[in-house]
């Protein structure tokens, strides 16, 4: 579905997409190029983010979709939705570093957040963020996020998650009302 106020087309990913988007959370994320952009993670975490088999895994899973956006044919954006009973769960989001801080994260949550309310009639979208990620929780508080102050600790030693730069690394659990 394209929106004509933005020039995006919103679409779910197929298998033909999974090297195309898994190139764009690393991008988004590791490494020197994703300093380009605000959510870089390369601070805290080296390695992978994702690889090919974990996104074809969202894509396949049945009550799973990942979001793909495009501009001009060029995937720009991505992330996955899931839903888990009354919630849906929000991961996997990025942005292309080149076009961060001009407002396609905005628009992409909000049509990802309209998508699941009126597709699967969800009233709280929940994800989680790494703890120690203070400009991106902030980021999602002003979009109506709220911390829950409930955590699960970082898979140390699981490095298709990366591999952490340092000790304490936790997720928060964010959840905002859909209603």
């Amino acid at each position: 579905m394209e929106n004509a106020a933005t020039g995006l087309t919103f679409r779910d990913a197929t298998d033909a997409d999974v090297d195309v988007l898994v190139a764009l959370v690393e991008s988004a994320y590791r490494g020197e190029a994703s300093r380009v952009g605000w959510t870089t993670e390369a601070d805290i975490l080296d390695g992978q983010r994702t690889d090919p088999d974990g996104v074809l895994e969202v894509i396949k899973a049945p009550d799973s979709r990942l979001l793909t956006v495009e501009r001009d044919g060029r995937v720009v954006a991505c992330c996955q939705l899931e839903h888990r009973g009354a919630h849906a769960y929000f991961g996997m989001f990025a942005v292309s570093p080149a076009l961060q801080g001009a407002g396609l994260g905005k628009v992409v949550i909000t049509e990802a957040e309209r998508r699941v309310r009126e597709d699967w009639g969800v009233t709280e979208m929940h994800m989680t963020v790494i703890s120690v990620r203070d400009d991106l929780i902030a980021w999602y508080e002003r979009r109506g996020y709220r911390r829950t102050g409930r955590t699960t600790p970082f898979p140390y030693g699981d490095e298709r998650f990366g591999i952490p730069l340092r000790t304490g690394l936790r997720f928060e659990l964010l959840v905002k009302p859909l209603v």
